[in-house]
């Protein structure tokens, strides 16, 4: 955008960082850098030195500074661990316990403890599922395939559009929100199922009944879940006015943005069903729930917390 520069650094180097903060001199910093699922899965080594020891050595430089800058801080709802819609009651909301439930609620609590424990004027936002409408802005290789169908289809997921995120973020800059902690999600229109998720959006984009049906949650395991739930954005949307994209405009944009593919697509549905169902995380796989740990695990490798 006008008026933008760009300075590259290794945030995991604590040389470049304190290099690039004392040159810049912020009044504001966002850390938005992370390793997320499912890469977060395969190198856990470097998830921790990015997600964890990088925000603690931002932290520390920030302090250092002769005007320390306001922190805003890019959490997720995942630090509230996995979530049984069947057992679980009402929204999260910000007061709520974490619970470390794999690698990456375990880091986005780690990260935001470090954060919250600073002297800085800390914020942190808390983010639902963060999509776009841009069909070139989300993954469609193997390892993401595979991730979308392990997560059971029952479970609750708030979306919310990725321009939404980022005005919160810039408003997070200057709104009377010191240390406050947001949950940034859509509006109520973003309450869904992840089983209603990715088949909408396929069908915008013309692949209708393209993908393979996935496979519903345990009720009665608690653990048996992904970390992820409706969320309470009332304070958050109070203070940042940052809810602009309802669900029914995501998925008329995507149609709109689909092009061509639209019409060619719905012609090959079948064939891209098949071949996702085989290349599914439950293919061949026993039992009637989702196992989503267990399928990360065959697939990426050990989801438990390291610490």
């Amino acid at each position: 955008p006008r008026g933008a520069s760009v300075r590259w650094a290794d945030l995991t180097d604590e040389e470049q960082t304190a290099r690039l903060v004392a040159d810049v001199a912020p009044e504001v910093i966002i850390h938005l850098a992370a390793v997320i699922p499912p890469t977060i899965y395969k190198a856990r080594a470097l998830a921790r030195r990015v997600n964890v020891d990088a925000t603690a050595t931002l932290v520390r430089i920030a302090e250092a500074q002769p005007t320390p800058p306001r922190f805003v801080q890019a959490s997720s709802n995942a630090v509230y661990g996995a979530r049984n819609p069947h057992k679980a009651t009402g929204p999260v909301t910000a007061d709520m316990p974490m619970k470390r439930s794999d690698l990456y609620s375990a880091h986005k609590g780690e990260a935001e403890a470090i954060v919250r424990a600073s002297s800085l004027e800390w914020v942190v936002l808390r983010l639902g599922g963060v999509l776009s409408v841009d069909p070139k802005a989300i993954p469609f290789n193997a390892d993401a395939l595979y991730f979308e169908s392990l997560l059971p289809t029952d479970c609750r997921m708030h979306s919310v559009d990725v321009r939404d995120v980022a005005w919160a973020f810039a408003a997070a800059t200057t709104a009377d929100v010191a240390r406050e902690i947001l949950l940034i999600a859509g509006d109520d229109s973003h309450r869904l199922l992840y089983g209603d998720i990715t088949p909408a959006l396929a069908a915008a984009r013309g692949l209708k009944g393209g993908l393979a049906p996935g496979r519903k949650g345990n009720p009665n395991d608690d653990d048996a879940w992904f970390v992820t739930d409706w969320m309470d954005t009332t304070r958050a949307q109070e203070a940042l006015a940052f809810q602009h994209y309802s669900w029914q405009d995501m998925i008329d944009e995507a149609s709109r943005n689909a092009g061509p593919s639209k019409y060619v697509l719905p012609v090959v549905a079948p064939l891209i069903r098949a071949i996702l169902k085989r290349r599914g995380a439950y293919w061949k796989q026993p039992g009637q729930y989702a196992d989503p740990w267990g399928a990360i695990k065959r697939k990426f490798g050990d989801p438990s917390p390291d610490s």
